[in-house]
């Protein structure tokens, strides 16, 4: 993995705008939006969207007859989690009205790359999304932000739009303070450095980049304005600050058919029951070859109800480790962050709901002691949040330094209620019995639509489905595969 290095930017626009404090200016410090001057977004918008091409077709190509189903996920930090988020979402919404979007925020507050790299195990490889939005702050130097952006394209094929880190000013000096003091340029560069790393990588790993960055600079610049009338406090963005961020993104979402196709053309693939790839068997099974690690199903509109065994390379799914994951677990009792960061496992999964209680809770001494019990395994062993734990059963492994309970209760100087647990589930991302859905909706293609397999290893496999009633048909339409680049 690359150590991206830290480089001193080029200053004309900082310098430009911290020289202009005199002048700041407060007609747009307006509640409403509108009142603002459209920013030009910086870069050459003849490229805009080439790099996320397939959400934006999805989108395009919906009809009140057809309505396309795609995913958005914006997964970041505590700026991610500002309202510019639910000015992208509204503004597709508006524009792609006969798309059915599913449109999440799952961006935790204060979690850089080293700790979202933990916590997108059950945020976002799980939800495969069409589109990531993705932004962080910290993991440039120590690579995190690239494991994940390298982790998205071999585990899902999703597109990725980065953008450039919106312009923050250091706790350490006054607002009005020199814009060449030392820890200004030293946030400065730190922000630099995201932006020239996201650049590279969406060369590299063919990711859309927003420059947020710089259309902030220009728009200062244009405005006679300074950076702290973009911020509530030293990072986080006001009332102007999130409508340029929402306006530098959104024009990248936008479908142009005269762009490539072959960044993403083999990344989903339809096969209709009566391609040749489709094989009916004389037991009336159906049997289909594909590469990848997603396969979904989707009924033909007269199945309904209609059961169906799954198989895939000759057994159930519910055979393959790799096709359960643990969720989210519950929050921290304040601060809303997750209770820990990450939960592995050692021995296969089951379907289940877990709890785990806490037996002891000393913030002076930082002991946090707990027990872990499964719907199904039952009493599954008791830990200490500072060394690693694995449950009796081996399905919960939590890494030493994981608990966030502690933390969070310092940090909010609050005690732990006596009642407080942490639940969590694992599911399956898997179907052994496929019942075709009763009640369907012709112009919605995700009622019709079950996900077979997701996860499996991304290589060929072989699907059977085999009906459950002798004699029985197989209510398939088409396959939908899901093959990503690496």
């Amino acid at each position: 993995m690359r150590t991206f290095p830290i480089m001193r930017p080029n200053r004309f626009y900082s310098i430009a705008v911290y020289l202009t404090l005199a002048f700041s200016a407060s007609l747009l410090r307006a509640e409403d939006p509108s009142h603002h001057p459209p920013p030009i977004p910086a870069g050459d918008a003849a490229t805009f969207g080439s790099k996320i091409q397939r959400t934006m077709t999805r989108l395009a190509t919906s009809t009140p007859e057809n309505r396309n189903h795609v995913r958005i996920l914006f997964y970041g930090q505590s700026v991610t989690r500002n309202p510019w988020w639910q000015d992208v979402a509204d503004d597709l919404r508006t524009r792609f009205p006969h798309a059915e979007l599913e449109i999440e925020n799952r961006a935790i507050g204060g979690y850089g790359g080293p700790v979202l790299i933990n916590t997108a195990e059950f945020d976002l490889y799980p939800f495969y999304p069409d589109l990531v939005i993705f932004h962080v702050w910290s993991g440039v130097e120590t690579g995190h932000q690239e494991k994940i952006i390298r982790r998205i394209r071999e585990r899902t094929t999703a597109e990725v739009l980065l953008w450039t880190s919106n312009l923050r000013w250091p706790g350490s000096v006054p607002p009005e303070g020199d814009p060449q003091h030392p820890d200004v340029l030293a946030k400065d560069d730190q922000d630099q450095a995201i932006s020239d790393l996201y650049f590279l990588l969406g060369k590299e790993l063919h990711c859309e980049v927003a420059d947020v960055r710089t259309g902030m600079q220009n728009y200062l610049k244009q405005h006679k304005l300074v950076v702290k009338d973009t911020l509530r406090d030293t990072v986080h963005p006001n009332e102007l600050g999130n409508f340029l961020i929402a306006e530098f993104v959104k024009p990248h979402l936008r479908y142009d058919p005269d762009l490539s196709t072959e960044d993403w053309q083999g990344l989903v693939k339809d096969v209709l029951r009566g391609d040749k790839e489709v094989i009916q068997n004389d037991d009336g099974s159906l049997s289909f070859s594909f590469t990848g690690n997603r396969i979904d199903v989707i009924s033909s509109p007269d199945g309904a109800g209609a059961e169906t065994r799954v198989l895939i390379d000759g057994k159930a799914p519910s055979g393959f480790p790799e096709l359960y994951y643990h969720t989210r677990p519950g929050p921290t009792p304040v601060a809303g962050r997750p209770a820990f960061n990450r939960i592995d496992h050692e021995s296969p999964l089951l379907v289940e709901k877990w709890t785990a209680r806490i037996l002891e809770c000393d913030l002076e001494q930082d002991i946090l002691r707990y027990e872990i019990t499964g719907s199904k395994t039952g009493p599954d062993g008791t830990g200490e949040h500072r060394e690693r734990f694995v449950s009796n059963s081996g399905r919960v492994v939590i890494e030493p330094r994981m608990w966030m309970v502690n933390w969070s209760l310092r940090y909010q100087k609050q005690t732990l209620p006596s009642d407080y647990s942490v639940t969590w589930e694992t599911k399956p991302l898997f179907v052994d019995t496929w019942v075709a859905p009763a009640k369907t909706d012709p112009a919605r293609e995700s009622t019709r639509t079950i996900t077979l397999a997701q996860g499996l290893e991304n290589g060929p496999h072989t699907l059977t489905l085999v009906p459950m009633e002798k004699g029985g048909e197989v209510p398939v339409e088409k396959f939908r595969v899901y093959r990503p680049q690496w």
